[in-house]
This record gives C-alpha cells, structure tokens and sequence, in this order.
C-alpha cells in the first residue's frame, strides 16, 4: 500500500492512517444495516463505493458515489448517494453534500473519528473507525422529530482493477 496511506496500530481498537483522503480513495464493496426504530424496521443495502476525483469543474474535490440495492421493509430497489470530498493540508477530509453544503470534517489519523452535524431539527452522530488496512466501519445514528435510526456499514477495499467509474450523462455508475 506504500504510499496510498500508512497505518499504525490506534486508539479505540482502530487502525491510525496518516492522510484520510488517501485512505478512502478508490474502490470499496459496502454492507449497511438499517434499523428504523420509529417504524419498528430492519433494511439492508448493499452495493459499491467509490471515491474518485471530482470533474475539472471541482478543482481539489473528490466524490464519493455510492450505488447498491435497497431493501427494506417491503421495497427492493436501487438506490445511492453523493457526497463531496475535499483532503486538507492537516490529514482530514472536509466531506460535503453533493450539492456543495458543509456536512462533517472526517479525520481518520487516530484510526477512529466522531462527528455531528445538525440538520434542522435532526441531529446526526457519526462515528467511523479504521479496522483494519483495508476495512473501515461507520455508524450513523440520526434522532429527530420524524426520525429515529441507526446505519452500519462495513466497507471493505476492492482490488484497483476492479475500482473503475463508467460513466454516463449523469456520471453516477459505479461498478
């Protein structure tokens, strides 16, 4: 992995990487579980990520795409999200929302990062950890008036041949 990223042993049971945005790049197979406490239900997506460099129009940004099936409940479909990231001098990753909003500053050089964003009257508790070289777990845990739920992922490296972007006029196929 030489000079992608380097990881050392952490705190908090996670792996301490020196650059996060060097970390993250490429290509990750994901698993997340949902479960919507409000609604008393269970989901799951599975899919592929990937964290690319953003179009020319985005000088110094990445993008993370994620693309995968959803189910939950009774639904079984595709789904995805978009988000933006952008490495900064120290190590950290300032990630926004596809449409350009501050979301959270994610720094995994400890091996483990927390986070909390505000979104109107819900609140977002992020925690990411660094479990091993090519292994990384996030939980979200988001309370409001009309939300209640927690999202696992495991997102595991997939080999560099098989991290490649088709895309196509709206850019978001990840394979």
């Amino acid at each position: 992995m030489g000079d992608r990223y380097q990881a050392t042993g952490g705190d908090n049971g996670g792996m301490r990487v020196t650059d996060t945005l060097a970390f993250v790049r490429g290509g990750w197979q994901l698993d997340r579980m949902l479960t919507d406490y409000r609604a008393g239900l269970e989901g799951r997506f599975t899919g592929h990520a990937l964290v690319a460099p953003a179009p020319p129009d985005q000088p110094g940004e990445w993008c993370y795409t994620e693309q995968g099936e959803l189910r939950f409940a009774a639904h079984a479909g595709p789904a995805g999200r978009r988000l933006r990231y952008q490495g900064q001098p120290d190590g950290t990753v300032l990630v926004r929302f596809a449409d350009g909003r501050p979301f959270y500053v994610l720094d995994l050089r400890s091996g483990h990062a927390e986070a909390e964003h505000g979104c109107g009257p819900d609140h977002y508790q992020l925690r990411h950890r660094v479990l091993a070289a090519d292994l990384l777990e996030e939980q979200w845990r988001v309370r409001g008036p009309a939300k209640d739920y927690l999202a696992i992922t495991r997102l595991a490296r997939k080999p560099l041949h098989h991290a490649l972007i088709h895309r196509t006029m709206d850019g978001n196929n990840v394979t």
